[in-house]
């Protein structure tokens, strides 16, 4: 069977193997990156992030730190951020595993933070240093955190979809992302994944695009995602990959980059590798959208 590890690896492969428009991926690199360097830095992460018995603090710092030493730039912080508590909660379930069981355990895990996962966490994101991350008005993270890493994310969930998942007790990635992943299963894997990522960036502004570009162009991403997707959906397969492709080219020539919207999608992946370990022997059936 495969392990939570197999299933981080899995997804963070399948982030870069299915092409989405305006991510780096195997066929269309971008941003100053090229596939490689993410999947490297999955590789290098993967053993800190699923270390066993280690608090969700501790998972992030080595897993970010490991991935910034092998990748030479951050590309997979978000990631990290999302994966670490998740790993922690299917390592605390047996198998098999319901949504349910999985999505309260979760719960447990973010309830459970700690002013010492915050530090981490806090040092992990000073090492990465993303882009566009600008200052809090409180608990920033160039700061000593006073709280728990789940209260430091809630301050930031009214800006931040990664931070809101911690707030909320990750609902959104079972109420949204697997429901979306699961739909498209029936036509292939390479299908639910992009299935997954257009629903996430057509749900909401995408927030590594707020920080970088402004809300207004995010919201009018997020407005073309929707179009697209549903456009994409009425063919009822890939029959509307060219002007997914054509997005793609545009979005990276803007230098637009719907990130978190990416990091979202790798987390629902997990998510479903870990309720049903099969996936991860799964051929990449289907024919890729490029």
């Amino acid at each position: 069977m495969a392990t939570p590890l197999d299933a981080f690896l899995w997804a963070c492969t399948l982030d870069v193997a299915v092409p989405k428009p305006g991510n780096v991926s195997i066929a269309s690199p971008g941003h100053r990156m090229v596939a490689d360097q993410f999947i490297a830095s999955a590789a290098a992460a993967a053993a800190s992030l699923c270390e066993p018995g280690a608090a969700v603090g501790r998972r992030i710092e080595g897993a970010v730190r490991a991935s910034w030493a092998a990748a030479g730039c951050n590309t997979n912080l978000g990631i990290v951020l999302l994966c670490a508590p998740i790993a922690l909660a299917r390592e605390r379930c047996a198998m098999p595993l319901a949504p349910t069981a999985l999505q309260d355990m979760l719960h447990r895990v973010t309830l459970g933070l700690t002013v010492d996962d915050a530090r981490a966490a806090y040092r992990a994101i000073a090492h990465a240093n993303p882009g566009g991350l600008g200052r809090a008005p409180a608990q920033d993270v160039a700061e000593e955190p006073r709280i728990d890493l789940r209260a430091a994310m809630a301050l930031a969930a009214d800006r931040d979809r990664i931070a809101c998942q911690y707030a909320q007790g990750f609902d959104e990635l079972f109420r949204l992302g697997l429901p979306a992943f699961q739909q498209g299963l029936d036509q292939g894997i390479p299908v639910a994944v992009l299935g997954t990522y257009l629903r996430w960036l057509a749900s909401g502004p995408d927030s590594h695009i707020v920080r970088k570009h402004g809300a207004a162009l995010a919201q009018t991403v997020t407005a073309d995602a929707a179009v697209l997707r549903d456009e994409w959906l009425a063919h009822g397969s890939l029959a509307g990959s060219k002007a997914l492709s054509s997005w793609d080219t545009q979005l990276k020539t803007r230098g637009i980059n719907p990130g978190t919207s990416a990091d979202l999608t790798v987390a629902t992946l997990f998510v479903a590798a870990c309720l049903d370990p099969s996936l991860v022997s799964r051929s990449m059936d289907g024919a890729l959208v490029a």
